[in-house]
């Protein structure tokens, strides 16, 4: 990929995350009491705490349930959603989105630009794997984030498969 294709392949899907970004929850009704916390509405990946992506060097940490998010907070772009009923730690470490997140930096290091990869996780997932599965399914067609196989098409595979 020449840095030309990346610049334009990031601010594609700049574009479309800023879009989703800026969309407005649909109004509740008045009688709900509180607004459904595993809305992909009311999740926002970016204004989650990041971590390194050498957490997983240290001890597990963080519930056995929840989604996690990989971004690149140069941009910022969201990479990747996953979830897991397993400690984060326990599933990042076999994943293959280690794979195209190091060919993702490699790429940027080889032209010599800026990029932040990070991890940012959120506790509030359902315990429940459907349900679970459900609301990552939903956050990844929101954002469209070009590492999830769901949205190959779109965006297609440079760092990966």
């Amino acid at each position: 990929m020449t840095v030309g294709a990346l610049h334009s392949w990031k601010q594609r899907i700049l574009k479309h995350q800023q879009s989703a970004a800026s969309e407005q929850p649909k109004q509740g009704t008045l009688f709900e009491l509180a607004p459904n916390p595993c809305d992909p509405n009311n999740i926002d990946p970016f204004a989650l705490e990041l971590h390194s992506l050498s957490f997983c060097e240290k001890p597990d940490w963080g519930d056995s349930h929840c989604l996690y998010f990989v971004i690149d907070n140069q941009l910022p772009l969201l990479l990747y959603v996953g979830e897991t009923e397993r400690t984060p730690k326990q599933r990042w470490m076999s994943h293959d989105c280690h794979r195209y997140i190091e060919n993702y930096i490699e790429l940027h290091r080889r032209y010599s630009l800026d990029v932040a990869v990070a991890i940012a996780f959120w506790y509030g997932a359902p315990s429940n794997r459907k349900q679970r599965l459900q609301l990552e399914l939903e956050l990844i067609y929101k954002w469209k984030s070009p590492f999830n196989k769901e949205c190959w098409q779109q965006w297609g595979q440079p760092f990966g498969k």
